[in-house]
């Protein structure tokens, strides 16, 4: 049970309710807290203020009073005429983790929801009710107004949710799970989709994969490396103190240990290759630039996970209703394209090492794309070409969407983050770097297999487990079955726990 006090959520407790359903409650000090936004709120009713979005309409809207009697039915307009959402819809995943930093927000006592209608979206959680939230729709700024609309529907028994594997429409999914739909008062249309939650959701699960996969890169690299008859010279310690990145340092580190004992690499001690290729020596210092980005994103996710982020925000004991602009989401904008232009750099470096060991004229000894018959066979020639295509795609991808902006709101709301599009541009390129990582080890591990000598302990246990999730190319095979197992392996966690049990990645 994760207790949710809207100040101190983590983001392994993110995952641990996104993946794995842990359930959550609200703390007693919570309840406190939204009981008396909420009492508050009622009082600014009752002596007639006029504040926007409490007794006002929204955005170019806000200079129209709404009388008493229509406030309520305000908060559904709002919420139906704003989920307008298109495109595919988010991962169960990703929906579990908006929904809870959603929560967490109102929890913090400054958005003037009812504690009953907080409660439902609690039990929605809890029991596996699942809002069908497009992708696309949203400029970041009001936040994430149509996808967390698309939220709100469910909690007002309308749109779509996935329940208990069926789709099902929002007021069915509640009544099978015994649960009542609200009925909205003022500021609670707004409490619930104003906010940046969507685009912190997508990257905090982006955040946490690249994380692991950033480790796994050092893996494949090691094994590419002892493939083409690396040296792991350049990873010496001495060479990185005196450039002292922490995620550089941490890098070559985890090279050094994979690399330790190999044969390989003591076979060619004498050779006459003076020092290797970029793709090769140079991958602490790439993985550590990428390791800064993804700290970088880190710790902007931090702060925004326990952040209030809608508008206008209320302080009862201030005795204030102040519209402001936490709802920007520029701070996790910036964030996504930094992470997807850092990330893209893994699979860029990585199909060059790739090109090295299939490329005859590169690979020091290897068979040409390491075909079985070369000319009868074309081996990974194809695969390569894949992992290509899926560079250059993120090539594109990594254009920031922070940079641009287009007015909404009859020029009301004339700056905007466009940070749902980055975060799920993000979340498409860190895929794509699984696909290419993956084909990369692929490569290796057959390279390695061509070899007369053998690797390193530790690199040769992950060899033999590998081993048993896709097999050795005898001759030409169907390969897209392989290629996206190898993706899998890396976006899911039991390669990751495998290795860490073996030697702990820094």
């Amino acid at each position: 049970m994760i207790n949710i006090d809207g100040n101190s959520l983590t983001m392994a407790e993110i995952k641990s309710v996104a993946s794995n359903f842990a359930k959550v409650k609200l703390t007693s000090e919570a309840v406190k807290k939204v009981v008396k936004c909420r009492e508050y709120v009622e009082k600014i009713i009752a002596r007639g203020d006029i504040v926007y979005g409490l007794t006002t309409g929204f955005g170019k809207f806000a200079t129209i009073t709404i009388p008493p009697e229509e406030i309520d039915q305000l908060q559904e307009n709002l919420i139906i005429s704003h989920a307008t959402g298109v495109g595919n819809y988010l991962s169960q995943e990703e929906v579990r983790a908006i929904m809870l930093l959603r929560l967490n927000v109102l929890a913090k006592g400054n958005s003037g929801i009812r504690l009953e209608t907080l409660q439902l979206i609690i039990d929605m959680l809890n029991c596996g009710i699942h809002p069908r939230i497009p992708e696309k729709g949203s400029v970041g700024a009001s936040g994430d107004l149509a996808p967390l609309s698309h939220l709100a529907m469910v909690v007002i028994g309308r749109g779509e949710a996935e329940y208990q594997g069926q789709i099902l429409p929002g007021a069915e999914a509640l009544q099978k799970a015994g649960l009542a739909p609200a009925r909205l008062k003022a500021k609670e249309g707004l409490a619930l989709n104003n906010g940046t939650q969507v685009m912190t959701g997508i990257m905090a699960l982006n955040l946490l994969q690249a994380e692991k996969i950033v480790r796994l890169a050092d893996v494949c690299a090691a094994i590419s490396i002892d493939a083409q008859l690396g040296s792991s010279s350049a990873f010496d310690e001495l060479v990185h103190q005196v450039r002292p990145h922490p995620g550089q340092i941490a890098s070559a580190k985890n090279l050094s240990r994979l690399l330790a004992e190999s044969s390989l690499r003591d076979s060619h001690m004498n050779c006459t290759y003076v020092q290797d290729a970029y793709s090769v020596r140079c991958t602490p210092q790439v993985h550590g630039a990428i390791r800064a980005a993804l700290e970088y994103n880190r710790a902007v996710l931090e702060i925004e996970i326990n952040a209030a982020t809608d508008n206008p925000l209320i302080f009862p004991e201030q005795d204030k209703v102040i519209s402001g602009g936490n709802f920007h989401g520029e701070p996790v904008a910036i964030a996504a394209d930094s992470f997807g232009i850092a990330v893209a750099e893994l699979a860029s470096i990585s199909e060059r090492r790739m090109e090295r060991i299939l490329n005859p004229a590169l690979s020091r000894g290897l068979k040409p794309f390491l075909a079985a018959k070369p000319g009868f066979n074309s081996g990974f020639m194809i695969a390569q070409y894949t992992a290509a295509a899926l560079v250059s795609e993120n090539k594109v991808l990594a254009h920031p969407s922070s940079v641009d902006s287009i007015p909404t709101s009859a020029n009301q709301e004339d700056h905007v983050s466009m940070g749902t599009i980055g975060a799920v541009k993000a979340r498409t390129i860190l895929q794509n770097v699984a696909w290419v990582l993956g084909i990369e080890l692929m490569v290796s591990l057959q390279a390695l297999e061509d070899r007369d000598v053998a690797t390193s302990p530790v690199l040769e246990k992950i060899h033999q487990f590998l081993r048993t999730k896709v097999a050795r190319l005898e001759t030409d095979r169907y390969l897209k079955p392989d290629i996206d197992a190898m993706q899998e392996i890396f976006l899911q966690d039991e390669l990751y726990n495998y290795i860490q049990n073996l030697i702990t990645l820094e």
